[in-house]
């Protein structure tokens, strides 16, 4: 069983929506059901599991108002990661830290990694880093060192989803990872099935053996978008424990002020 206790566990990364939701014209992937909060939340308290952190799917795009209403409702127990157009008002982003939101995401799968160092995402990212947030962005692994040299050079407060997405155990960008203030980077143990790289246990051990540095986070991945039916939550709990020790748990554990709670 896992040593950590499971009220001091954050889900760090879960996807909400409902059949209000308007998705984004094109969007690669575009589920055909909805995963309410409600049903979410019923998920976590059968797991024993208080607290958790939204977000934004990618096919919903910059509207975040079903994320931002569940937030609202249950400010206790929710913090959420939003998707915004680099455009927007430092006043809106102001707004949303007042609603728990903690964090803006950047979605590179797919995406020229370049346009991070343009002047209006560079500025983007700057403006959040005020505001305390973390960055949190989905990239393959092999993009991972360019990227990591760019948010480190801008001061950037990190989070990686899912381990940096690797490509192999020795993976160019696994080693950018390792080499990071842990005060500035945290990294997602979350989604194996996303990566390819098949000796994805032996990455996780790679970044946690490295513990406090880089600082690490545990999440679901619920409803597991693309990949529905293959999994149950309690996989994902079996995971952590498979890929951590009593000492990244700790980490993890420690991770619960940096995720704003």
């Amino acid at each position: 069983m896992i040593d950590l206790p499971r009220s001091d566990l954050i889900d760090a990364h879960a996807h909400v929506w409902d059949r209000s939701c308007d998705f984004v014209p094109g969007a690669r992937y575009r589920p055909d059901y909805e995963a309410t909060i409600d049903t979410y939340l019923r998920v976590l308290d059968a797991h024993g599991i208080a607290r958790a952190v939204l977000v934004q799917p990618s096919f919903l795009g910059t509207d975040n108002r079903y994320l931002l209403d569940c937030l609202r409702t249950h400010p206790d127990r929710l913090r959420g990661i939003v998707v915004v157009d680099p455009r927007i008002t430092d006043q809106a982003l102001a707004d949303m830290a007042g609603m728990g939101v903690i964090g803006h995401r950047y979605n590179m799968v797919g995406r020229d990694p370049g346009v991070l160092r343009t002047g209006a995402y560079r500025d983007l990212t700057a403006r959040a880093t005020a505001f305390g947030w973390w960055t949190e962005v989905q990239a393959k692994g092999e993009d991972w060192p360019d990227i990591a040299d760019l948010l480190r050079s801008d001061g950037a407060r990190v989070m990686v989803d899912h381990f940096g997405l690797p490509s192999a155990l020795t993976c160019r960008g696994i080693a950018a990872l390792e080499d990071w203030d842990a005060d500035r980077l945290c990294v997602k143990l979350s989604a194996p099935y996303r990566q390819s790289c098949a000796d994805y246990v032996h990455a996780a051990r790679r970044l946690t053996d490295s513990a406090p540095e880089p600082a690490l986070a545990w999440g679901s991945d619920w409803p597991w978008t693309q990949h529905e039916g293959r999994h149950v939550y309690a996989d994902c709990l079996a995971w952590l424990e498979s890929w951590t020790d009593d000492r990244a748990r700790a980490t993890i554990s420690a991770a619960l002020g940096p995720l704003g709670f």
